[in-house]
């Protein structure tokens, strides 16, 4: 190195230690739903419609890891790292029991398998940082993250998300309106196997169903929200989307007219 040059720079692994063993086998499947680049963004999409095997090795292990959590009130919740290689590949969303971890600060999930994430995260009152990153199957979020009032730092693989900044993928298309039994659903359609409470009211959803798109600002990143609404009237008290997306609460489809930033 001559005098004139500047020594390499060393960047830190911030997630050095929130990476699982070895692979003993494939952890997670590969995905290209939103293309990554403008040049291959496709024209439509559709949600993952897996359903979770509630039976799995990986579902058991997750049941049993927050259970441990919550008993012991951690504050940092890594639950990937105490899992194998088969058993993150069997996740593919989280039990509803997260809503216990109460004074969990922090939750990584980097690298996972999953593909949805329930709205019980909400109920992690005490959540500072969310860390989903290469999580590159999860395109959405449920609007319930928007409870988290003390979240104030995230890290979410952009370009893998719906109507991010860069690529600006499209939304998947919702209905209208759904009647019936909310409970069971199909994934494929409605991004979820089943409603339970307004995202809006916290009310239970009764009979009617109403789900919107709306792009909203939580932590350091925004966030596609996928809104299950029990009226109309809570739809209509949606905040303001976040700037420089699409302005207003929306049913996605490849009709959505989305800003474009020039990239």
């Amino acid at each position: 190195m001559t005098s004139d040059e500047s020594p390499p720079r060393v960047f830190v692994n911030r997630f050095a230690d929130a990476v699982g063993p070895g692979p003993q086998g494939r952890a997670r499947q590969l995905c290209r739903c939103v293309g990554y680049s403008k040049a291959t963004r496709p024209v439509a999409v559709a949600f993952h419609g897996e359903r979770q095997d509630t039976g799995s090795a990986g579902w058991r292990r997750m049941l049993e890891l927050i259970d441990e959590a919550a008993a012991d009130g951690r504050e940092v919740f890594r639950p990937l790292v105490e899992m194998t290689a088969e058993q993150r590949y069997d996740l593919i969303t989280l039990p509803r029991s997260i809503g216990r971890l109460t004074r969990v600060k922090q939750f990584v999930l980097y690298g996972s398998n999953l593909v949805r994430i329930p709205p019980e995260i909400g109920l992690m009152r005490s959540l500072e940082v969310f860390e989903p990153y290469t999580s590159y199957r999860l395109h959405w979020f449920p609007y319930e993250l928007t409870r988290c009032t003390a979240l104030a730092d995230s890290t979410v693989s952009t370009r893998a998300i719906y109507g991010n900044y860069k690529n600006r993928p499209p939304f998947p298309a919702l209905r209208a309106i759904t009647r019936g039994d909310l409970t069971d659903l199909d994934p494929y359609v409605h991004g979820t196997e089943g409603v339970r409470t307004c995202s809006v009211c916290d009310q239970p959803i009764g009979d009617e169903l109403r789900q919107v798109w709306i792009s909203r600002g939580a932590g350091t990143d925004v966030w596609p929200f996928l809104v299950n609404a029990c009226s109309q009237q809570c739809v209509d008290a949606l905040p303001a989307p976040a700037r420089n997306h699409v302005p207003v609460p929306h049913r996605g489809g490849p009709d959505v007219v989305q800003p474009d930033t020039g990239r």
